[in-house]
């Protein structure tokens, strides 16, 4: 009997090569209490009038890449303090400003992790999955984060910040982990938050599963193969907002497997 068990295991494994993560709000709660709060400090250390509130930085998520979102708020809003020099420059100081601030908010311990995220890497790495990220997010603030929690060796790709032209929904940096993984996109299942990761990871021929928080639960995710309020734990089980699963209250392996 237990020989069987573990050949039935080995086929169910056969198929998944591996999990490719996507960062903010799908590893840790990074963007309320995080990203949004450091901004706001960086505003303040340049004396500038400006904050985002938590209802208003929802609506700036929908831009992709922390500089491209200062860009689009300095170019649509009204501000009364304007760079001095070149607007690119400024933009840059500002957004090293604020990562500096994120990263202090992550040691003073603001930014948690997501249920269910280091049991599922956990067990990916005992059952040699291979790991990836994929994120629009600064590579510094990306690695600080993984340091933090789990640890940055784990993932044999990091792809973040500007390592591609075109930031998500652009498919770019799930094509370029590919590429460096040498994997085949039905081989891997992408773990996302928002509309705009599921977007990329799909014009990338990937399979998706979607865990919202509160700036993305109303989005569409009709393309994602299961959509959760988060991966859950054996005693705190995931509500299955959208997708079929029997049997099971927590992601794991088994369950990801079944969805390729």
């Amino acid at each position: 009997m237990l020989d069987y068990l573990i050949v039935t295991k080995i086929k169910i494994m056969t198929k998944l090569k591996a999990l490719i993560f996507d960062v903010d709000g799908t590893i840790a709660e990074t963007e309320k209490n995080g990203h949004r709060t450091a901004f706001n400090r960086a505003f303040a250390a340049a004396e500038l009038d400006w904050h985002w509130s938590v209802d208003f930085y929802g609506k700036l998520l929908t831009i992709s890449g922390g500089k491209e979102r200062i860009r689009f708020y300095f170019e649509h809003y009204k501000y009364d303090k304007p760079p001095k020099k070149n607007l690119t420059n400024f933009i840059t100081k500002l957004h090293l400003a604020k990562n500096k601030y994120y990263r202090q908010l992550l040691e003073e311990g603001a930014i948690p992790l997501r249920l269910g995220v280091e049991r599922l890497i956990r067990e990916a790495r005992e059952q040699k999955i291979r790991l990836a990220i994929a994120t629009t997010s600064a590579l510094p603030n990306t690695i600080a984060l993984l340091q933090k929690f789990l640890n940055p060796d784990w993932f044999e790709i990091i792809a973040a910040g500007d390592i591609v032209p075109a930031k998500k929904p652009a498919p770019d940096i799930y094509h370029y982990v590919l590429q460096q993984m040498e994997l085949k996109p039905e081989e891997c299942i992408v773990l996302e938050d928002s509309y705009h990761g599921l977007q990329a990871a799909t014009a990338a021929g990937l399979k998706t599963i979607v865990t919202v928080n509160d700036y993305t639960k109303n989005q569409d995710f009709s393309n994602a193969v299961l959509v959760l309020n988060h991966l859950g734990e054996p005693e705190q089980p995931f509500e299955v907002i959208q997708g079929q699963i029997q049997d099971a209250s927590y992601l794991d392996l088994n369950v990801i497997d079944r969805l390729l």
